[in-house]
Formats: structure tokens, sequence, C-alpha cells
């Protein structure tokens, strides 16, 4: 009995992996997982640094909200123009250039936290400049999967992105609060800059995407039109980003608030900030890995709607505890449930687009997710300032779920 069961079970496991991983069948996929897993790792150390120095230098969570507009609100104003931008020009180029760009970011923030001049307004004006960059390569970088992998792996390669993001958010704040505690938060930016040579080498290696020479005969308007008409008139795509901007502005605040909580709320200081920041990582990849595992998109509102619901909940249980390891094991679901909501929706986004529309259709995408991140990483440090971390996240959390329960059923039906 022994030899049937375990070759079985090494079956079931064989099949589940090549489930998990077939868009790994694609070299230029490989290449572009390897280098965007690198990349992310750097940049989650650089926001978890950056958070840390702002709240050091001020100590106040208004600053720490007013950072964190300054450097996304540029990717809901612009992100549409990149979108435009990714239909229309060669998209591994403009992958290139805004990766060159933000390697740049990097290295004159490491030189000004290095040497000792860095001031909170310089921190400010550089998370412009890198959210400007964000506006084109969002859009750019989330169109060009298809181009990697084709249609039938679509919805598996957003999957792995996924898990590819929270396992660099898992890593890379952890590195970030061992740093942060040994040698500042200069090395963090400094380390950043370097993981962008990474990308850059493996997009350069890259073939040709399969993908048709895009037409031009319209204006940048037109296109701009176009595509914002697709997804004010196709309910799906509506609903889905407005739900999106929704939870994007009461539900994701809570992360600039972080450093509040591991330094005045449960008193752990740097390291703890990267454990906690590693902890929601934990769950978004275990949130992911189950999305990637999934044969077929059918159903994948369903995970929209209940993710964002769990993500709220699990918000109100998190502030309120008041005990460090809790409050680490509170954001596993809290990551898991985001990761399973946002993630979902950009499959059925994806799905759900014409090719041509891909890119404007991202846009829309990142407006909605990160582009309103800035109105509630604002609002959150007006209200903490005033409220309370705790009592602001608790109000964030608690509303996210009243408001998702009674507006977005119909994306049961997806």
């Amino acid at each position: 009995m022994p030899g049937p069961i375990s070759s079985s079970s090494g079956q079931t496991l064989q099949t589940a992996w090549k489930s998990l991983a077939r868009s790994f069948e694609h070299r230029d996929y490989r290449l572009f997982f390897t280098g965007q897993f690198i990349s992310l790792v750097g940049t989650w150390m650089q926001q978890v640094a950056q958070s840390w120095l702002v709240y050091r230098l001020t100590g106040s969570s208004l600053s720490l909200g007013l950072v964190g507009f300054a450097g996304q609100f540029p990717v809901f104003a612009l992100s549409i123009f990149g979108g435009v931008m990714a239909d229309r020009l060669n998209r591994r180029s403009m992958l290139v250039g805004t990766q060159a760009a933000a390697l740049i970011q990097a290295a004159i923030l490491a030189w000004l936290t290095l040497s000792g001049q860095v001031q909170v307004w310089h921190v400010m004006v550089l998370a412009v400049l890198l959210g400007i960059v964000n506006a084109v390569d969002i859009p750019t970088r989330q169109s060009f999967v298809v181009d990697l992998v084709g249609k039938k792996d679509l919805h598996n390669a957003i999957a792995l992105n996924s898990s590819m993001f929270n396992a660099a958010r898992i890593l890379g704040p952890s590195v970030a609060g061992v740093l942060l505690a040994a040698v500042g938060e200069g090395w963090c930016f400094a380390l950043n800059s370097l993981s962008y040579l990474a990308v850059i080498a493996c997009l350069l290696r890259m073939g040709t995407p399969r993908r048709p020479a895009p037409e031009r005969n319209a204006s940048v308007l037109e296109h701009l039109r176009e595509g914002l008409g697709y997804a004010w008139h196709t309910q799906e795509v509506r609903t889905i980003l407005l739900l999106l901007g929704v939870a994007s502005v009461i539900g994701m605040a809570y992360v600039v608030l972080m450093p509040v909580f591991a330094e005045e709320i449960l008193h752990s200081g740097p390291r703890g900030l990267g454990l906690l920041m590693a902890a929601t990582g934990c769950g978004s990849l275990a949130g992911a890995l189950l999305l990637a595992m999934r044969r077929e998109g059918h159903g994948i509102g369903r995970f929209t709607y209940f993710g964002i619901l769990g993500m709220g909940a699990g918000l109100v249980l998190f502030a309120l505890s008041s005990v460090f390891w809790l409050s680490a094991l509170l954001l596993v679901p809290v990551g898991f449930s985001m990761i399973v909501g946002m993630a979902s929706s950009n499959t059925l986004l994806q799905l759900r687009c014409p090719d041509h529309l891909r890119g404007r259709v991202m846009a829309l995408f990142s407006m909605m997710f990160m582009g309103m991140a800035p109105f509630g990483a604002l609002l959150a440090g007006v209200l903490a300032h005033g409220l309370g971390a705790r009592a602001t996240v608790v109000l964030s959390g608690s509303a996210l779920v009243l408001v998702v329960g009674l507006g977005g059923r119909r994306l049961l039906k997806f």
C-alpha cells in the first residue's frame, strides 16, 4: 500500500506544481520575474526606511501622511497618460527607461541621507519624482505581462507576479529592519538603487515581445477618451474600479501609520516595523499562491468581494491589539485578504478588456488601487493627528466592511 499512495501523492504534487508555475515555461517571463523580484526587495527596503526616516526627523503622523500623499498622487493624476503611452509605444523600452529613472532617484536619496544633509522636503520632492516615474511604469508593467505569456497563461502570471511582490514584501522589510537598527536608512536607499540594475539587465536580455504594432491613427486625446469610455460603459469594469478606489482610500492607509504602531503602541522600534510589514507580506504571499493554482478565471469576482471584506475586518482586530506578536499574527490574514481582493480584480479586468485597450485599463486600475492611496494617506495622517492611530485604523476597517458589504455585491455575479 505505501508504494501506490506515495506515487499518487507525488503525482498530485507534480500536477499542482505544473499548474502553479506554468508561466515559467516562457523564457522572457522568467527573466521578468527574476529582475522584478530583486528590484522589489530593494523597493520595500526603501519604503520602510523612508517611513522611518520621516518619522525620526519629525515624530509626526501628519508628516507621514503628507509624504505618502506626495509620492502617490502623481500615480492618480498621470497614470492614464502612462497607459496611453503603454498602448502606443514599445513597452520593454519604456520599462528600461522607468527603471533607470528610479535608480537615479534612489541614489540621490541615499547620498543625501548618508551625507547627513537630508531634510523632510528632500524626501517629499524625491517622492513626487518617483511617483511620476511610477505613473508610467505601473500601467506599462501590468500590461507588459500579456506580451510575455499570452492570454492563456495570463491568469497564472498575474498571480505569480503577486506572489513575487509579496515575497519581496516579506524579505525587504525584514532586511530593512535589521539595517535600520545597524547602519541607518541611507544604506537601504543605496541597496535599492543597485537593485534596479538587475531588472534593467533582465529586460535587455529579453526577445522581442509578441505584440502587434500599435495603431497610431488616433490622437493621444482620442485614445484617452476611448479608454475612459470603455471603462465607464462596461458594468463589471466600472464596478471593480470604483470598489478599488474606495478600498484604497479607506483600507490601505494603515500602511502609512505603521511606524506609529511600531513605536508608540507596540513599542517594538525599527525591527518591529520590519516584522509587521513582513507579516502582512506572508499573508499576501499565501493569498497570491492560492490564486496562482486556480486553473481559470471563472468566479473570480467572489474572490474580490470577500477578499476586501476580510481585509476590513482584519484591520479592526489588528488595531485593537496591544501585544506585538498578536498584532503581527493578525496582519497575516489582512495581507491574505488584501492580495486576494486586489490580484483577483486585476485578473478580472485583464481577462475582460480588449488587447488594444489593455494599457489604458491597467492605468485606471493603477489610478484606483495606488493613485487613490495618497488621499487615504493624507486622510489617515490628519485623523491620526486628532484621534490617534488606533482609532483611525478601527474607523477605516469598519467603514471598508460597511461600504464594500453593501455596495460590492454585484461582484458576486462575475
